[in-house]
């Protein structure tokens, strides 16, 4: 129970028990539950809360993935359902504005639970002026000591190439992608990792032509092969140029848009495009955090390792770090930094808590189709040197998978032991509602189960689900369809 004698969450002499810089998923969630804990905290933050994942990531994003999957519905019911349905044209003001109310609405939310958890949320820049102080340029910030600790929570910004500029019209990074003026008529992504992969499913579903990136040899270079092969299969089918194995190697802005030379295995090609989307990935924001005063110092690619993982602690006592701060293992996605807030939370409460298992952390990809995944991949697990057993099937193989049409794949790889399956290591999926499929599989890996454990529990029918179900029916020795 918080205690509520702190009433504003800080005394009048600037003493607090935590002080959170950065208001996104990882430092929110940190200052919620030490608050829930008793905690006095003060979160600093200068720009609004909720960060990149609530104001220009995750769930804006998201909010236009499911308008693109609602105009990908019209064309589905009308070539090959028979409902003779017709998109007339897109409202982008209207599609944005619905985007903004949610986005509005989460963030009313956020910033009420913080109200009435009592953190004190200080809107300004803030540095670290100590191993345990910290001072917030702002009307109502100053001097703050902490009591108990300080938490890292200041996210990443989108990695940029040298010679572009983005100017949010014509060169668009990942963060100001959706906020450019109206729908382009052409699309070239640099990138295909999970936010280049989503950005071109997206623009692709709303008309563009789309072309598509990526430097090393697959789509996903760190999902499983076979997850790159379907999702590559997928977006090929659906109109995407996919270059892989290819880099940019010049662009000129032009009238009309963007001229960019390719260079892949078969030698350059000029694309040309409307727009420039560039998301090669993202990284660590400490600018302006004054890391040294505290004894603190980034590594050589800009992460705030810890010292300990099972407190998410810098070689700092007292200073913690959390979300995309973190080197891997941590993933550097919103989910894990909820998971990290919480355990740092906990650490400095003094409560009983569990490190965070970054090797069960799902990934997932919201793209048409979409992947998801959580554990090893079967290289991975090889590299290890495991023997392992894999099964796979296709999501066609049960009925509702046939009732979608969108193709996609389950993959299980478990350990092999004798003429047996061990333990589950990972498990991969591509095709539709896949996203809301891997809860399941995050617990079987989690928990170290073996196919003859999942087997034993019954999916309902006809659902995607049973597919999952029926990969590790198989691997049991108990499958209907063997693959």
């Amino acid at each position: 129970m918080r205690n509520t004698q702190h009433g504003s969450g800080n005394g009048s002499d600037g003493e607090t028990d935590v002080i959170v810089i950065g208001g996104g998923t990882g430092g929110y969630s940190t200052a919620l539950r030490a608050a829930a804990l008793g905690l006095r905290v003060v979160l600093a933050e200068r720009g609004l809360v909720g960060g990149t994942c609530l104001h220009r990531g995750c769930i804006p994003s998201k909010a236009m993935l499911h308008a693109a999957e609602l105009v990908d519905g019209i064309a589905e019911a009308r070539e090959r359902w028979g409902v003779k349905a017709t998109l007339d044209a897109v409202d982008w003001d209207a599609l944005t504005a619905t985007r903004d109310g949610i986005v509005t609405r989460n963030h009313q939310g956020v910033e009420g639970h913080l109200k009435r958890a009592g953190v004190r949320v200080v809107r300004g820049s803030a540095r670290l002026t100590g191993t345990r102080s910290v001072f917030v340029e702002a009307p109502d910030g100053g001097e703050f000591t902490a009591r108990r600790g300080v938490v890292l929570a200041t996210g990443s910004r989108p990695r940029l190439l040298p010679g572009l500029v983005p100017d949010g019209r014509t060169v668009v990074t990942s963060d100001d992608a959706l906020f450019a003026p109206g729908l382009p008529d052409s699309v070239l992504v640099l990138g295909g990792g999970a936010i280049g992969v989503e950005y071109a499913s997206f623009h692709r579903s709303m008309g563009a032509r789309v072309t598509l990136v990526e430097a090393a040899g697959r789509l996903l270079p760190l999902e499983d092969e076979e997850v790159s092969r379907h999702l590559a299969r997928g977006l090929k089918k659906r109109g995407i140029t996919v270059r892989t194995d290819a880099t940019l190697t010049g662009a000129d802005v032009t009238e009309s848009g963007v001229r960019a030379t390719v260079r892949t295995a078969k030698g350059e090609e000029t694309v040309e495009a409307e727009r420039l989307l560039v998301a090669v990935g993202r990284v660590p924001v400490t600018d302006g955090l004054d890391l040294a005063a505290a004894g603190l110092a980034t590594d050589g690619r800009g992460f705030v390792p810890p010292a300990d993982w099972s407190r998410l602690e810098t070689a700092v006592p007292g200073i913690h770090v959390v979300g995309d701060l973190l080197p891997p293992p941590s993933p550097g996605l919103a989910h894990a930094s909820f998971a990290e807030g919480l355990l740092v939370a906990e650490t400095l409460a003094g409560v009983p808590t569990r490190p965070v298992d970054h090797a069960t952390v799902p990934r997932v990809t919201y793209s048409s189709p979409q992947t998801a995944s959580v554990g090893l991949t079967e290289a991975e697990a090889r590299a290890r040197g495991l023997a392992v057993r894999v099964n796979t099937l296709p999501l066609t193989a049960v009925a509702k998978g046939m009732v979608h049409g969108q193709g996609g794949v389950v993959k299980v790889v478990a350990t092999a032991e004798g003429t047996g399956t061990g333990a589950v290591l990972g498990v991969h999926l591509v095709g539709p509602h896949v996203s809301e499929m891997i809860a399941e599989s995050q617990l079987v890996v989690a928990w170290d189960a073996d196919p003859s454990d999942v087997a034993q529990h019954i999916h309902a029918h006809p659902t995607l689900s049973e597919a999952v179900g029926e990969t590790f029916l198989t691997l049991a020795g108990r499958g209907l369809h063997q693959h």
